[in-house]
């Protein structure tokens, strides 16, 4: 289910049509540090395989954030990608697009919603996401 959610000048969409995709992989590969280098290729099969969050300029229709979700839909999710460009950044646009991927994630009751990040903690824990309880529950298999 496509879903549109204004805030000030912006609108965020799920609509996987809307996505500027070269702006997106354009944004993460060159300024983002966990995605620096990521082809094309690897970013479209991403959005593909993902539930995508885009923020466009109502004015221009431009995209100005991004964010994606990897999820089964009813038991985990992970949070990932969420970039605002630096022309949009300060004024509140992060913090609406996690609140638009809360808010859309909620009614359907996941246990889980994860997310890794080196320097945002302060905006994600607004949401209420902690530090993992028991990390050495947690493992993973492939790069670092």
């Amino acid at each position: 289910m496509k879903e549109t959610t204004a805030f000030g000048p912006f609108e965020i969409s799920t609509d996987p049509a809307r996505l500027d995709r070269e702006r997106v992989h354009h944004w993460l590969s060159t300024d983002a540090y966990w995605a620096l280098g990521r082809t094309r290729a690897t970013q479209d099969r991403a959005i593909d395989g993902s539930l995508n969050f885009g923020a466009y300029d109502t004015a221009t229709g431009s995209m100005a954030a991004y964010a994606r979700v990897v999820t089964d839909g009813a038991t985990f999710a992970w949070l990932c990608d969420v970039y605002v460009a630096p022309e949009a950044r300060g004024g509140g646009l992060g913090t609406a697009l996690v609140e638009a991927v809360r808010d859309h994630l909620a009614p359907r009751g996941l246990k889980r919603i994860v997310l890794a990040t080196e320097d945002a903690h302060g905006l994600y824990e607004k949401f209420g996401f902690r530090p993992l309880e028991a990390p050495d529950r947690w493992m993973a298999l492939g790069a670092r």
